[in-house]
């Protein structure tokens, strides 16, 4: 697809956001407004590919299942969620709800029903068709962030329909080409993206945290994906929206993630968002788990793991319990480190357990916060423990300003369990970007240029250098790429022979100012006699 069509469609996307922001400002604060739109997007998306799915099944690209009675179509509804995950009635597909709202877009037109009490019905009614089904806990929940009756979008049921009509009718409005998966943009990533652009400043926390913008995620996919064409199971074990975990489909295409996506997630509206982003991607239900929970306290995958591909964006040194707790140094994902990460600090916990559930073959590639590649104490002793053991295949020196929220210039961990040689690669990438929209971004060039030396292991001057294991050791375990990876000399040549002749002719010239300065005060004096 031309770039044109991709700026095109693009534009369009933030244009409507914009526009259904400006709808609700003052209203619905920016940040949970984000889910508003956003479970809107998987409303429209889960109604759409239901119909696309079942005309499939008909044999029948004419076959409108909008038009079906809901009587008739209840006779496949088993067949339905066995396959999909869930089921909707004709009645309450988005197409339907919003042709019948009227033109004050308060109730609608056919019965006087509000059109928030039908919504809430439907939604319910969506989440229940999964009810003891293998889909269940996939569905569960998934519309909790859409309230509809919440008196953030009015004080009176009139107040918040008018909102509501507004946010499906423009959502409606969006041309996506018939399918989002056929779209030649990544409709919810990149209205993520833009919300997280709009918004984070509101979330109080680094923006980081809940988003890893979309071309650091395709640079992790790419080195955990290591030239191979398809992979048999990935993982996150910190998801956030889902984001990091898509890139493999984007990049492999669906089929080509054998056994499934796997991820866990501790902020619930984000779990939310993780699984809704599954579906919008046209993931289905038994090829994804995501699970709710502390990763550190609670994994969630002990069945599922190991894993051939994790990609993540930790949180960063956020705290955790330790040697608080007596259990954690007996825990077989941090014990052969002898040493825990410090309690204050949790980066290097995540980095141990992501390690712990990698494959033999595998290769996980993580965000890690600068310090976390030079502090003493346990963080050291961990980093000793990876490099003795020829884990650490690759650090990569970011970009500063590329996350939001946080201007660090943070780097990517690169761990491997089948390393041959005894070196790590070091990786400068820290000028590999171009400024657009007040951030930093890695271009494609940038991506391709750090995904030729990593692949190749090749050292350039000023770029990438291999060091061994003992020579890292040696240096304090110190990973800073700083450390090894020398700056170009951007201090001007001088030329020495040019610059003395010119010092010479200086000193000259001052002598000759001297004697005519000197025969002057002569000349004066004796005047003066």
């Amino acid at each position: 697809m031309p770039d044109t069509t991709r700026d095109q469609q693009r534009a369009e996307l933030h244009k409507t956001i914009w526009s259904i922001a400006d709808d609700l400002r003052g209203s619905v604060d920016g940040w949970d407004f984000k889910q508003y739109i956003l479970c809107t997007l998987f409303y429209r998306f889960i109604s759409e590919n239901l119909c696309a799915y079942l005309a499939q099944q008909e044999g029948d690209p004419a076959f409108n299942y909008a038009k079906l009675p809901d009587a008739q179509a209840e006779f496949g509804r088993a067949v339905t969620v066995a396959e999909k995950g869930f089921f909707i009635l004709p009645s309450e597909l988005f197409c339907n709800i919003l042709s019948r709202v009227d033109k004050d877009g308060m109730r609608l037109a056919e019965d006087g029903q509000d059109l928030n009490e039908l919504l809430a019905q439907a939604f319910k009614n969506i989440e229940g068709s999964a009810v003891g089904t293998e889909s269940e806990g996939d569905l569960r929940g998934l519309f909790d962030d859409m309230d509809v009756n919440s008196a953030k979008l009015g004080n009176t049921v009139i107040e918040r329909n008018k909102k509501l009509v507004k946010l499906l009718t423009k959502i409606g409005s969006l041309d996506f080409g018939g399918a989002f998966q056929d779209n030649s943009i990544d409709a919810f990533g990149d209205a993520y993206e833009f919300l997280m652009t709009m918004y984070a400043s509101n979330a109080g926390k680094s923006g980081g945290e809940f988003f890893t913008p979309q071309e650091v995620g395709e640079l992790l996919a790419r080195i955990a994906i290591g030239g191979r064409t398809s992979i048999n199971k990935v993982y996150d074990p910190c998801c956030g929206s889902g984001g990091l975990l898509l890139k493999f489909a984007k990049l492999l295409g669906p089929g080509s993630v054998r056994n499934g996506y796997f991820g866990q997630e501790v902020n619930l509206t984000t779990y939310n968002l993780a699984r809704i982003n599954m579906f919008l991607h046209d993931i289905n239900f038994d090829k994804f788990d995501i699970a709710l929970g502390d990763t550190l306290k609670e994994p969630a995958h002990w069945d599922d793991e190991p894993f051939d591909a994790i990609v993540s964006n930790p949180p960063y040194s956020i705290k955790w319990e330790g040697k608080a707790n007596p259990l954690l140094i007996n825990d077989a994902r941090f014990s052969p480190a002898g040493v825990l990460a410090p309690a204050s600090k949790a980066d290097l916990a995540f980095t141990m357990h992501m390690l712990s559930w990698l494959s033999t073959e595998g290769t996980a590639a993580i965000v890690e916060f600068p310090g976390v590649l030079y502090r003493g104490g346990a963080e050291a002793k961990i980093r000793r423990y990876l490099v003795q053991n020829n884990f650490v295949d690759a650090v990569i020196q970011l970009p500063p300003d590329l996350f939001f929220g946080t201007t660090i210039a943070t780097c990517i961990l690169v761990l491997k369990k089948n390393k041959r040689a005894n070196d790590i690669l070091f990786v400068d990438a820290g000028d590999q970007f171009q400024r657009r929209d007040s951030k930093n971004k890695l271009m494609p060039e940038n991506i391709d240029r750090i995904m030729a030396v990593i692949e190749e292991r090749t050292e350039e001057d000023h770029f990438s250098k291999l060091v061994p294991n003992d020579d890292v050791i040696a240096n304090d375990v110190n990973l800073s790429v700083s450390s090894y990876v020398e700056k170009p000399d951007d201090r001007e040549e001088v030329d020495i022979q040019a610059l003395n002749a010119e010092i010479a002719r200086i000193v000259a010239r001052e002598d000759e100012l001297r004697r005519q300065i000197d025969a002057i005060v002569a000349d004066l004096e004796g005047t003066a006699r």
